[in-house]
């Protein structure tokens, strides 16, 4: 009987991931708040949508819900995002 040993580490290491670019300032853009439904994200978004536009003068919020927080949000909901200059996604229980 022999031993194996497995290595779970990738032999491919994939190149970093790429962040986009920082917005220059938030002031009047627009910025998108997706909900992924569990609890407790709506008051924390509602926090983050009163600082982005008290505190860096943000324009346009859009508020948008998952329909279900197990799984991907749904391209059309996706698409609705698009134009925004930012986008967060929060997640919450």
């Amino acid at each position: 009987m022999s031993i194996v040993v497995l290595d779970p580490t990738l032999a491919y290491q994939p190149p970093a991931a790429r962040l986009a670019p920082r917005l220059p300032e938030i002031a009047g853009r627009t910025i998108a708040l997706l909900d992924n439904g569990k609890k407790n994200v709506a008051p924390f978004l509602d926090a983050v949508e009163a600082l982005l536009r008290e505190r860096y003068g943000a324009g346009e919020i859009i508020r948008a819900r998952k329909p279900n927080q197990n799984a991907p949000a749904p391209p059309e909901l996706i698409a609705a995002l698009a134009h925004a200059d930012a986008a967060l996604s929060a997640v919450g229980d």
